[in-house]
């Protein structure tokens, strides 16, 4: 059950309480003594209880139209690539898409090559050119360092997969951003809240050393479920086979 909350002052004042019965001027006390002293007041003020919203319910984000737009426009873009699609709607369906992608791609770097290009065709081509030809390198020949912060990454909370989340969104963007845009761009996933941040003109470390590629399999992704039923833990130190 929902608690009330404070909210704002709503400017509602209760009527002025006197904290005491106001002095009256007796005849017998003289004015000459000094000045009477004034009567004191209090004055209360309140606001209406709100009720605050159900735990968990608050922050939660609702997708837009233009967001709809969006998502079935990239969808379209990833059926193109993978040549199949899925009956399910909206993130459920563009996931089991992603899943078909990594099954199509006979290695690591061949997904990452199919999701590079699906990248490639989000944007008008010239839009590509004339971006990396107008974005003049600062600081000796660097572009200056940014930082955008996603607080909750819905591909990879949806996916539940390292691999899906390393494969056809970490590091093809990174090189896409590099290779067509002309921006390094460093991204740093977090596999237990799901956030990411992308560190704009940082270049990404090789991958032996990248902490993402060295994550175990995620206690969600239903794979690694199955493996650990079977008495499997999949790739080496407990590693997403699929990285």
């Amino acid at each position: 059950m929902a608690t009330p909350t404070t909210s704002r002052l709503h400017g509602h004042l209760l009527p002025a309480l006197p904290s005491r019965p106001p002095r009256v001027p007796s005849s017998s006390a003289p004015s000459a003594r000094g000045p009477s002293r004034r009567s004191s007041s209090r004055l209360y003020c309140s606001s209406p209880p709100v009720e605050a919203p159900p735990s968990g319910k608050g922050g939660e984000y609702r997708p837009s139209f233009a967001d709809d737009l969006l998502l079935a426009f990239f969808r379209a873009k990833m059926v193109e690539e993978v040549g199949w699609d899925s009956q399910k709607p909206g993130y459920d369906g563009l996931i089991e898409v992603a899943n078909r992608l990594m099954i199509k791609g006979k290695s690591a770097s061949e997904t990452e090559q199919s999701a590079v290009r699906v990248l490639q065709t989000l944007f008008p081509p010239l839009l590509l050119v004339l971006f990396k030809a107008l974005l003049a390198p600062i600081a000796n020949g660097q572009i200056a360092s940014m930082m955008v912060f996603v607080e909750k990454c819905k591909y990879l909370e949806e996916s539940k997969c390292l691999g899906i989340c390393i494969n056809t969104c970490k590091l093809p963007t990174q090189t896409f951003f590099k290779d067509h845009m002309g921006v390094d761009l460093y991204m740093e996933p977090n596999f237990e809240d799901y956030s990411c941040q992308f560190n704009f003109g940082v270049p990404p470390p090789p991958l032996d050393t990248d902490k993402a590629l060295q994550e175990p399999c995620l206690d969600i992704c239903t794979n690694a479920r199955r493996r650990r039923e079977l008495g499997s833990s999949g790739g080496p130190d407990g590693l997403c086979p699929q990285v």
